[in-house]
């Protein structure tokens, strides 16, 4: 079984992820594999908080110039977690 250490890669922080803070939405990087009732049940234990809603999509690669050839950065897969009224996550 995979660890929920594993499953969430980390806590974005964004310009744009930050302005939805105060409405309880938290951006995750998380592992590709990974389907939305792990996510929740791995936030919920390492940040001990309720989520409320999981939105997930996969953000593609981009085309980077590496020396002489075209390079490739690999997908990702990002989740907004939407936490319950009262929720909150201590960021540092």
């Amino acid at each position: 079984m995979i660890s929920s250490y594993d499953i969430i890669k980390a806590l974005l922080r964004t310009e744009k992820s930050t302005l939805n803070e105060p409405k309880g939405k938290y951006l995750f990087l998380v592992v590709k594999s990974a389907n939305k009732i792990q996510i929740k049940h791995a936030v919920e234990e390492i940040y001990k908080v309720k989520v409320k809603d999981i939105n997930t999509f996969i953000s593609p690669g981009k085309l980077k110039k590496v020396r002489y050839q075209l390079g490739r950065t690999p997908d990702s897969k990002k989740a907004v977690v939407t936490l319950k009224e009262g929720q909150k996550i201590e960021v540092v």
